[in-house]
């Protein structure tokens, strides 16, 4: 539960997701787990080559079976992707019927892959309870074509070409189709399903939803007895019976639609049937194992061939097909609803007053939920931007499926692979058997996980769900996951790459917030991926620092194009490249070991041997990095220019520092800890060592932390790959608006090398860094990310935690100008939270009622039906802050949540000078109301002729953004709180109020959030006596679930 002023009180999700914990109800069961892409994964690529993107292409997932997943719009499964909900539509334009969202492959695309579609992932919470998901479907022909060949036409060095800029959405003719997905109260396996579609346009318009409902092939490779096929059967009109030898028995049952017609007559679903089956036929003119395929109900309802289904009404896929084609189709302004449910018990019809009840009052509970997540004061479009973010990275959970073995090797009931197909990529991981719901990067550019992606994605998951969040951590660390050496897997297309050293962090993070909002202190889990992570450090030391002088290479390390050279390759003047980012990262993974021992220690001493080991190799490589003597090379830092470079080492005092100025030089400010006194005094053999160390290694310890003899704020000790000398000037050029310092974030490159690029010739060849805000202009790492340049949330991020570190040492006595040469000091405190102001302006609303994301775009920023829905950019311009690369990476850039969370109260609109008073101003115009009491309720109107919820005034609200709360009181499978329940929530709420009420007052007189020292580093909240272990009844075996 979500701890205010220190009361607990669960809300209804809360509820669920405290059964789901100890194991009385499987809550997650069923989620929002089915891929938006399986086609051209390299799970899905058989290839001789390895080319995914060409051998299973868009237009084969419509006649081709998937061997390790499924995808679809707004897909619903089970949590091991057996049964499988999504929805199809079709215009009476397209030539094929819309089962899956289109993008252009990574060849075709001129900065790379790219989704082309228009959706939005709106409302989710962590048991998917309730789900809401928009997509705006053309009322034209869907501009495929158009799509591929204009993206083709264009340059590296232009903007891609998207469906807004088409002009399919001229004079709004396209529907918005809002699809909800709910839970009974009382039963996790109880799934409501409405889909709500509105024609936007100017005249009526045909319209079918084709919901499906179909099985995971998992029979036809020859690992599954034939007899546990599953199949799906018509029992009655509006009933379809399902059976599965793991997931038991369900019922489809189907409701008629309003219709839309003069009639008035309703629309009746017709049901289809065929296997998901590959159509052999269609694809090699070959022979098909059965005359129902996967694309049967395709060729049914678009080329209206009758016998492409199976006429007993049998199969492993199905569909409910409505067709809202009455007098032209729905009229301007009015909409198509469809409801169903997939249900255990066979009841026979749907009530519908009741179904629809029970969704509305699992949408209050969402709000509640949201509420108590995040109950101080802020501007509604803020409130918006954070829970469209949290629920983003929650429709971005799929199943993952992936066995190496049967992988590389083939399937029995298949022909085997080409000889040497498992020589192309990820030869050394046979040990991985991955069969779990991970969180991924994005929906659809990224439908498979990526190690570091991963380990930010935790931070906000921690905010609604600190369980799932754990697990995935839990995950990466297990045997089926890491590499028996202790490499943790990168991501699918290379899982031998190397990823920054991001989990500790990760790992600690989770911990200590986990404890901050819900009280809870899982020491098992933090120890146990703690003794994983061992392994993992000792890979890094192995691997990665060959010659033992605590100076690391790394590659890469997910900055793909940020240097001169290709930084995974061998470099192209021999020699070895020394990365100051990659020995700041080690530095950070040292500290970050260090703090999870101290908090270790207070249960177990051993721990304080542990930490003594990790405070020394931190020193030494601080030492390493920055002061060399004798014949060795030059140190990574450049005195002169005030910064870190990396450098090539031809050995000895051999050595070429490259000077160009990017984040590489910023994330040794990523390694700071502070170590507070009564920690210290705690530790009595932590503290012998750390005074032997300071005493006998003099030299070294004056040059790499504050001595004993020179506490800083509240006495603290600091530990920092940077002096307070060198700090200072790395600001000077990150805080400079010319330099690192955007509208919008702390850029990934110095503007300084618009006019000042920096090259190098090599045999002829010229290899250059410029400052390249937008887009790569180069195909490398596939083109689709740029790190010259644009704005990254997830290092932002970093270096805003390491300023707020810096802060609790140097308190107020350390004051930089923030922007340089502005005349404006600050603490570092403020600086942290300026940035995190800066970011936030790349989603909010402006005065000029424009977002910096949308590039400007008039139907996006204006439209009633457009502007209050986001997309999650991957990274974003660093000169106008327009949105890049993938869209829905809710992954990385759902930080902008916890960022909301912590400073969204002080956060002043985009555009707004900075004063004392203008940060908070705008929250008593924009007044937040709600204190947990409900606003007046909407009352739902029945009758045989309203159940359109198009012929509903009261609809409109709940369904397009400016939602209207509903009372918690509710009975039956809808969810009921008795009246004692209904006393304790008013009492929260009050309490609610109250604390509310003290955070006004805080903002009114101009104090700053303070920083919370327990949120970073090891302290004495916890306690060490006794402590709440986290574990709750029957958790012991949670993470084999």
């Amino acid at each position: 539960m979500v701890l205010i002023e220190n009361q607990e009180y669960l809300c209804e999700e809360e509820k669920r997701l405290k059964q789901d914990r100890e194991r009385e109800a499987y809550w997650k069961r069923w989620g929002s787990y089915v891929a938006e892409r399986q086609w051209a994964t390299v799970r899905e690529d058989y290839s001789h080559d390895g080319d995914a993107w060409s051998h299973f292409t868009h237009d084969m997932a419509r006649t081709r079976t998937f061997r390790w997943g499924e995808d679809g719009i707004a897909g619903v499964s089970d949590s091991h992707g057996l049964q499988n909900i999504a929805f199809a539509f079709w215009n009476e334009k397209d030539d094929f019927l819309k089962e899956r969202l289109f993008g252009l492959s990574n060849p075709q695309g001129n900065h790379g892959e790219s989704l082309k579609e228009c959706h939005f992932h709106l409302d989710n919470t962590p048991t998917h309870s309730y789900m809401k998901y928009l997509y705006k479907y053309p009322q034209r022909k869907f501009p495929y074509e158009d799509l591929i060949q204009e993206n083709a036409k264009r340059s590296r060095l232009e903007k891609e070409y998207n469906l807004v800029d088409t002009g399919i959405f001229d004079d709004d003719r396209y529907w918005d189709i809002f699809i909800e997905t709910a839970k009974e109260a009382d039963d996790a396996e109880e799934l409501l399903f409405r889909v709500t579609a509105y024609n936007r346009g100017p005249e009526p318009a045909p319209l079918h939803i084709v919901p499906h409902v179909w099985f995971r092939n998992t029979w036809s490779w020859g690992h599954e007895d034939i007899k546990k096929k599953p199949s799906i059967r018509k029992i009655s009109a509006t009933t379809a019976h399902s059976k599965h030898w793991k997931l038991g028995e369900r019922y489809v049952q189907l409701s008629p639609s309003p219709g839309t017609g003069s009639s008035g007559d309703d629309v009746q679903p017709e049901q289809l049937f065929t296997e998901n089956e590959t159509n052999y036929k269609a694809l090699w003119n070959g022979q098909n194992k059965t005359p129902y395929v996967k694309d049967g109900i395709h060729r049914r309802i678009i080329d209206e061939q009758t016998d492409a289904v199976n006429p007993e009404n049998f199969g492993t896929k199905f569909a409910a097909w409505y067709a809202f084609d009455e007098d032209e189709g729905v009229p301007p302004g009015e909409c198509a609803v469809v409801r169903f449910r997939l249900s255990r018990r066979y009841e026979g019809y749907l009530d519908e007053e009741l179904f629809d009840d029970i969704i509305e009052q699992r949408r209050a509970e969402a709000d509640e939920f949201y509420l108590r997540i995040n109950p101080l004061p802020m501007a509604e479009d803020l409130r918006n931007i954070q829970r469209q973010a949290l629920s983003g990275m929650l429709w971005c959970k799929q199943y993952y499926h992936f066995v190496w073995d049967q992988w590389a090797n083939g399937d029995p009931g298949m022909p085997p692979p080409p000889p040497g197909r498992k020589a192309i990529r990820n030869k050394e991981w046979k040990h991985m058997y991955l069969d779990d719901i991970l969180s991924m990067p994005d929906s659809w550019e990224y439908p498979f996980f990526a190690a570091w992606d991963s380990a930010f994605h935790c931070i906000p998951l921690t905010m609604i769900d600190p369980d799932f969040a754990k697990k995935q951590l839990d995950l990466f660390t297990r045997e089926w996951y890491m590499h028996p050496n202790g490499q943790l897997p990168a991501y699918e297309w290379n899982f031998g790459d190397v990823n920054p050293p991001v989990h500790a962090w990760s790992l600690f993070r989770t911990f200590k917030l986990e404890r901050k909002m819900y009280g809870r202190e899982d020491f098992d889990f933090l120890e146990r991926v703690f003794q994983k992570l061992l392994l993992n450090f000792t890979w890094w030391v192995n691997r990665k620092d060959a010659d033992g002088k605590n100076i690391f290479e790394g590659g890469f390390l997910g900055l793909d194009n940020i240097g001169v050279f290709n930084r995974s390759d061998p470099l192209p003047t021999g020699g070895v490249l020394e990365q100051a980012d990659s020995t700041g990262w080690m530095g950070f993974y040292c500290l970050n070991m260090l703090n999870i021992c101290l908090e270790l220690a207070k249960r177990r001493r051993i721990y304080e041997d542990m930490a003594s080991k990790f405070f020394e190799h931190f020193i030494m490589i601080s030492d390493a990095m920055q002061y060399r003597s004798g014949g060795e090379a030059k140190p990574l830092w450049n005195e002169e220019d005030g910064f870190y470079y990396d450098a090539i080492s031809w050995g000895g005092p051999w050595s070429h520092q490259m000077p160009v100025r990017s984040l590489v030089g910023l994330i040794p400010l990523y390694s700071t800890l502070t170590l507070e006194p009564e920690v210290i005094n705690k530790f009595p053999s932590f503290k012998k060592r750390l005074q032997w160390f300071i005493d006998n290694r003099k030299a070294t310890a004056d040059r790499n932390i504050a001595s004993m003899k020179k506490r800083g704020k509240d006495d603290r000790l600091l530990l920092s790959l940077v002096s307070e000398d060198r700090l200072k000037k790395i600001l000077k050029r990150m805080l400079d608006e010319n330099e690192f310092l955007a509208d919008h974030g702390i850029r990934s490159l110095s503007k300084f090398h618009k006019d000042h690029p920096y090259s190098m010739d090599v045999n002829g060849q010229k290899y250059e860094v410029a400052y390249l805000p937008g887009d790569s202009d180069s195909g490398l790492f596939g083109g689709n990310s740029n790190w010259r340049g644009p704005i990254w949330l997830a290092v932002n991020f970093l270096l805003i935690e390491s300023l707020q570190r810096f802060f609790l040492y140097y308190g107020n006595d350390l004051k930089v100008e923030c922007p340089t040469g502005s005349g404006d000091y600050m603490h570092l405190g403020h600086v942290a939270e300026e940035i995190q102001h800066r970011l936030q302006h790349l989603f909010a609303r402006g005065d000029d009622g424009r977002r910096a994301i949308n590039d400007g775009h008039q139907m996006l920023d204006y439209d009633p039906n457009w502007k209050d829905y986001l997309w999650f950019h991957e990274f974003f311009d660093g000169d106008t802050g327009r949105g890049l690369g993938a869209t829905h990476q809710c992954g990385w850039t759902g930080l902008i949540a916890k960022m909301i969370h912590d400073t969204g109260i002080t956060c002043r609109l985009p555009q707004t000078p900075r004063t004392p008073t203008a940060a908070a101003a705008h929250y008593f115009d924009d007044i937040w109301a709600s204190t947990g009491k409900p606003k007046k309720p909407h009352h739902l109107r029945r009758s045989s002729t309203s159940r359109s919820i198009g012929f509903r005034s009261d609809w409109e609200t709940s369904t397009n953004g400016e939602e209207e709360t509903m009372p918690l009181n509710r009975t039956n499978s809808i969810g009921y709180l008795d009246s004692e329940a209904l006393k304790q929530k008013a009492e929260m709420d009050d309490k609610v109020a109250h604390y509310v009420s003290d955070q006004l007052e805080r903002v009114k007189s101009g104090e700053s959030a303070d920083i919370d020292h327990g949120e970073f580093e090891t302290s004495l909240d916890g306690a060490f006596d006794n402590p709440t272990n986290g574990r709750q009844k029957g958790e012991d075996d949670y993470f084999s679930r």
